[in-house]
């Protein structure tokens, strides 16, 4: 029996959270959430490290969760990075200053667009 209870406990020393010595312990500032039961929520998040999430979401027409919202984090740089975002119906779609954009299409291939569209409206179809 004793090997048993001294076994539970090294079991527990072993499965503990081991803070290393370079992580800090970052505080919770804020941790505030609503749950209205009909599908509509908030919920707002702040750490004292920078990192803050805030959302709100509504029931949507096809029966997804509709969610506006933003999170930021600080960067390397000391600057506070954000993005902005809607899901929906319509997928996810974040704004940020930060998020690759793509590049833009060559002439060439914004003359090919063009001539393939004139050809469409002239009703030239290719089988």
């Amino acid at each position: 029996m004793k090997l048993v209870v001294l076994a539970c406990l090294a079991a527990v020393a072993v499965a503990a959270p081991q803070l290393q010595d370079n992580q800090p312990v970052v505080a919770i500032l804020r941790d505030d959430r609503q749950d209205n039961g009909d599908g509509t929520f908030n919920y707002a998040f702040e750490a004292d490290n920078g990192i803050a999430v805030e959302a709100s979401g509504s029931p949507g027409s096809q029966g997804q969760s509709n969610i506006q919202g933003v999170y930021r984090f600080p960067l390397d740089d000391g600057t506070i990075a954000e993005v902005r975002y809607v899901a929906d119906e319509n997928g996810y779609r974040p704004e940020s200053p930060l998020l690759p954009t793509p590049h833009s299409l060559p002439d060439h291939a914004l003359a090919q667009i063009r001539f393939a569209e004139e050809q469409r409206a002239l009703g030239v179809v290719f089988e």
